[in-house]
């Protein structure tokens, strides 16, 4: 199992290690990225080795605007067909995100809920 975690707090990508390496123990490699444009480097870095769930933030870098940057990052995901398997999952605070889920057909967890594991299991899990 492969997982890129894309957010520009280090506070949550640590938090987001922990709770999937509890999960999946020493079944994952997880990667980072600190934006949205790092994640399109690892995109680029993993075409012949697509990841198996992406989980973004939304409000990071500025430069995407009227997007959030986590929105422009998956709209790259989705141009490149070798991640078209991929899960994306969304975790933010913002308070649209359940629109913004809907707009790009991905899941999505409230930061606030990122503390019910069960919950947070549930959306990693389901595939």
């Amino acid at each position: 199992m492969k997982i890129l975690i894309t957010d520009d707090s280090e506070k949550w990508v640590l938090f987001h290690k922990t709770a999937i390496q509890e999960i999946f123990g020493n079944n994952v490699v997880i990667e980072t990225a600190n934006s949205a444009s790092q994640g399109v480097d690892k995109l680029l870095g993993s075409l012949d080795a697509p990841y198996d769930f992406i989980l973004t933030d939304m409000q990071m870098e500025t430069n995407y605007l009227p997007l959030f940057a986590g929105e422009w990052f998956i709209e790259q995901i989705r141009f490149f067909k070798e991640f078209n398997n991929t899960k994306i999952i969304i975790i933010s605070a913002t308070s649209n995100i359940s629109k913004i889920a809907e707009k790009y057909n991905v899941d999505f967890i409230p930061k606030y809920k990122c503390n019910d594991i069960n919950e947070y299991c549930n959306k990693i899990l389901k595939k």
